[in-house]
């Protein structure tokens, strides 16, 4: 099968296991709220439970070492998004949308991790290095496709069970077009032993910034819709905020695919994008649609391009250990982005809004850019020839 059919075939997968399976919640969320489903408080929860289940699911991929363990998670990933989606169309309160959502995130992540790690080898050994990290504009095209839906559908003053419905008949059609199409994933060609070497400082530097990435980002990410329904107290024009952060998003993919490789320039664009989402979160807080919308091209833009960035700083400060050291950012994030839910949730008790954890986010993301900023390290043996091999590929995010 042609190399750019079985990556079109990973960037479907993506907008499937992503853009609905993983953050379809986000445009539903002022549904939920408005029909008396969940309060804000409970929409943390909910959220949480999602991000809690792409824990699980993350680690747990990370483990599938044959090919047949993989493909099964990817199948059965790609599917459970379909159907679990499905079953939110009759669900009623809190304890079941957040069993769904921790459902929903074990799956997305199944699909997320099998397709990174196939996506990259398809496109290195094709020699198109560049096309694999474009697959990973797949989720940003996910959330475009799941907010036009939802702004037309709001046009029509539809409520969530039938918002719900067209995601998942989305979903459906795209997993039809996408199953027959989607690479195995191939042996895993023998290594050769390595001696046991100790991580490089500043790994750990970009361990603590990946987990303050994932706390900062995922608020504005999952509260988007709802912060923009409530500042135009739910005109039409609310419902453009999340298409725009998907593109925002695929334009950051773009940019950071097609960069010029430079020696250190990896670690420049990754302060540059989390000191950027970090004032894109900040201005979330102003009021009106000028701030609103800055937060949409700010968060938006580095939102999948740092995942990425910060993937190939990992490959090259530590090219031997990546696949060990993916796990553990993997984790990282994961852990990160579930506290963010949590941390809105008390925000919203006790303040009665999200400013407060927009302002911890925005702290969050400074801070994990000035950590960056610091993590200056000698470049280890063959990290240069490593690092072109693998040009503009993220990794396991």
């Amino acid at each position: 099968m042609p190399t750019l059919i079985r990556l079109l075939a990973c960037f479907l997968a993506l907008m499937v296991a992503m853009g609905v399976g993983r953050f379809a919640l986000t445009p539903q969320l002022p549904h939920l709220i408005a029909e008396g489903q969940v309060s804000l408080t409970g929409a943390g929860l909910v959220a949480a439970a999602n991000y809690l289940g792409y824990l699980v699911g993350a680690l747990d991929a990370l483990q599938a070492r044959a090919p047949r363990q993989a493909r099964l998670r990817l199948v059965v990933g790609l599917w459970a998004c379909v159907l679990l989606t499905l079953a939110s169309v009759p669900a009623e309160g809190l304890w079941p949308h957040a069993l769904l959502r921790f459902g929903l995130g074990v799956a997305s992540a199944w699909v997320l991790i099998v397709i990174t790690g196939l996506s990259q080898r398809i496109a290195v050994e094709a020699g198109r290095p560049r096309l694999g990290s474009l697959v990973f504009a797949g989720p940003a095209f996910g959330v475009m496709l799941t907010g036009f839906l939802a702004l037309g559908l709001n046009l029509h003053g539809q409520g969530s069970a039938i918002i719900w419905l067209a995601f998942a008949g989305a979903a459906l059609a795209l997993a039809l077009v996408t199953q027959p199409l989607l690479p195995s994933p191939p042996d895993a060609a023998p290594q050769a032993e390595t001696v046991a070497h100790a991580r490089p400082k500043a790994l750990y530097a970009l361990l603590g910034a990946y987990g303050l990435v994932g706390l900062g980002y995922i608020i504005p990410a999952t509260f988007l819709s709802q912060m923009a329904a409530a500042r135009f107290h739910g005109q039409w024009q609310a419902d453009l905020f999340w298409p725009a952060f998907g593109l925002a998003a695929a334009i950051g993919v773009a940019l950071v695919s097609l960069r010029r490789q430079r020696p250190g320039g990896t670690r420049r664009w990754l302060v540059a994008a989390l000191w950027l989402q970090a004032l894109g979160t900040l201005a979330c807080t102003l009021p009106g649609m000028p701030g609103l919308a800055l937060g949409v091209a700010l968060t938006g833009g580095p939102f999948l391009a740092g995942m990425q960035l910060v993937m190939q700083y990992a490959r090259e400060l530590d090219p031997h250990g990546y696949q060990r050291n993916v796990g553990l950012l993997t984790a990282a994030f994961a852990l990160g982005q579930l506290l963010g839910p949590l941390l809105a949730a008390v925000s919203s008790h006790f303040s009665g809004g999200l400013q407060p954890a927009l302002y911890v986010a925005g702290a969050g993301l400074l801070l994990a850019g000035g950590m960056m900023m610091g993590a200056r390290a000698r470049q280890p043996v063959g990290a240069n020839s490593f690092a072109k091999q693998a040009e503009g590929l993220p990794g396991r995010n």
